[in-house]
């Protein structure tokens, strides 16, 4: 019988230099003593937060299966936790910088990657300085006791990708991001909407404070496709039990049983092209 649950730890911590990458299986050990089977990083978190200056640094990139994505591997394998991390790949072809969430199973072993597509750009959040958006759609991945999809942060502020990952089969979003605590009321009411018109479990684990007051820091937080919030932390580590009833249970009851309508919009959108 497949597994109907799965238990997944938030982790509040960002591993931001080499001399920090040692302390992530740490974690993953301490997560995996609380019950988790995957663990959620905050965006990039084996980085400093370089998008705080438009200043692009080359240390801050690597190629595919650089040294962030070998420690990402190795913490998963050694530890027995999959974990979804990140990092900025250079393309090998081109040189293109992407802001890409990594997911590795129990052995190590890359289920998947996603590029970011909407990448903001204002004070503190210098991000289009530092790479470009992601040109693929995101997909959904199995390997894991539930179905899982990727965004990252900006990218639920256009939904698009939630609705797809829903109508996908997804059954839990996984969101890393580095968001303001002054605006984290409005993340949370957009975490949830998205929770609800997908009829996903919405899990979004953010970057923690550097310094008291600034740019980056608040909650991370885990919903239900009902948009009840389950967990809403600031905790080092937290973990929370997601099952998949409560899925079934939400897809059949409003707005879940909704029909979609993938032409109807997508001739729409074709029609508007690109607004900006």
């Amino acid at each position: 019988m497949a597994q109907e649950t799965l238990a997944l730890a938030i982790i509040t911590e960002v591993f931001p230099d080499k001399a920090a990458w040692d302390r992530l299986p740490d974690a993953l050990i301490e997560a995996k003593a609380m019950g988790a089977e995957l663990a959620v990083l905050p965006e990039i978190p084996l980085n400093p937060w370089s998008p705080a200056s438009k200043a692009s640094r080359d240390e801050d990139a690597e190629p595919v299966d650089g040294p962030r994505q070998k420690v990402l591997s190795a913490a998963a394998a050694d530890t027995g936790v999959a974990v979804l991390g990140g990092a900025i790949i250079r393309d090998p072809d081109t040189g293109v910088r992407h802001n890409t969430a990594l997911l590795y199973d129990q052995s190590g072993s890359c289920l998947a990657r996603y590029k970011k597509v909407h990448l903001p750009s204002e004070e503190g959040f210098w991000e289009t300085s530092h790479y470009e958006p992601g040109e693929e759609p995101p997909t959904v991945v199995s390997g894991l006791p539930l179905k899982v999809g990727f965004q990252v942060c900006s990218d639920v502020n256009r939904t698009t990708g939630f609705q797809l990952l829903g109508a996908m089969g997804a059954e839990v979003v996984l969101v890393p991001r580095c968001t303001p605590p002054q605006t984290y009321e409005r993340w949370k009411l957009v975490l949830r909407a998205n929770a609800v018109t997908s009829g996903c479990y919405v899990v979004s684990s953010n970057r923690p404070a550097p310094t008291p007051n600034g740019l980056i820091g608040g909650p991370s937080i885990a919903i239900s496709p009902t948009s009840e919030v389950l967990l809403e932390t600031t905790d080092r580590i937290s973990v929370v039990v997601l099952s998949r009833k409560v899925l079934e249970e939400a897809r059949e009851d409003y707005p879940g049983y909704l029909k979609t309508y993938p032409d109807l919009y997508a001739r729409a959108w074709k029609g508007v092209g690109d607004p900006g």
